[in-house]
């Protein structure tokens, strides 16, 4: 347990430092946009399929399961509240971590068993503003986005398979869909993915910056990053869940 809290704080001031960086000159604005383009829009195509058959199996499964009762008229509205609640901002979380966050640790932990975060502080160049607090940034504003490009791609897939599959009738759909939506639904997943998209980056990081002896070092580190990133996405989502309001309609 002792090791446990020890390495918490460490990671807790590990960010700190990094987010304290993030005030000090000079600014490096380059450096954020370039991670926004390597987190988010390098992600784009697999958070788009991931999207579109998430949401076409579930709208599937849904109709198989409200048909039996005569409900089939709520796929849409089941589909789409569990995108943006909580499919979109969980799954983009995952995805993102075993692409971007896998990728953040490799870089910087091969950067640290290479030496060269060693020659950035010899330079006087802070490693954490240089290599850290740009990603953690980049990585708060891309999630939010990402996520909401699943929700719309998966809420295509559901209405595709809903429709032309399983033979819902596509006015009944879309009704269903806009009168128990809620705008705070929507918001609902862009905070939560806010939050993961922070810390998923910050595991990634920290993961990278202290990996050692050598290249097996490193891989350890990218190891740790993905399996550390989806426990926390997992345990989170269910506190956000509750904390984080949501446009709930009570018939």
């Amino acid at each position: 347990m002792t090791k446990q809290l020890e390495s918490l704080g460490r990671f807790s001031l590990f960010v700190w430092n990094s987010l304290l960086w993030l005030f000090r000159k000079p600014y490096r604005w380059r450096l954020i946009t370039d991670e926004i383009l390597f987190i988010g829009n390098e992600s784009l195509y697999i958070v788009s399929l991931a999207a579109f058959f998430t949401g076409a199996v579930f709208a599937y499964q849904s109709w198989l399961a409200f048909v039996m009762v005569g409900t089939d008229s709520m796929v849409g509205a089941t589909v789409s509240l569990a995108l943006v609640r909580e499919m979109g901002p969980v799954m983009t979380g995952l995805v993102v971590t075993g692409r971007a966050g896998a990728a953040m640790a490799a870089q910087i932990g091969n950067m640290r068993v290479t030496e060269q975060i060693d020659a950035l502080e010899v330079m006087a160049v802070s490693p954490l503003q240089f290599l850290v607090s740009p990603k953690l940034v980049a990585g708060t504003i891309s999630l939010p986005l990402l996520t909401a490009i699943f929700g719309m791609v998966g809420n295509l897939g559901g209405y595709v398979v809903a429709v032309w599959v399983c033979g819902v009738d596509p006015g009944i759909y879309i009704s269903k869909l806009k009168y128990f939506m809620d705008p705070w639904d929507f918001y609902h997943g862009l905070i939560k993915s806010g939050f993961f998209g922070f810390l998923l980056t910050a595991i990634g990081c920290y993961s990278g910056y202290r990996a050692k002896n050598g290249a097996q070092g490193v891989g350890k580190a990218t190891n740790d990053a993905v399996v550390s990133g989806f426990i926390v996405i997992l345990v989170l989502d269910y506190f956000l869940s509750i904390l984080v309001p949501t446009g709930v309609r009570v018939q």
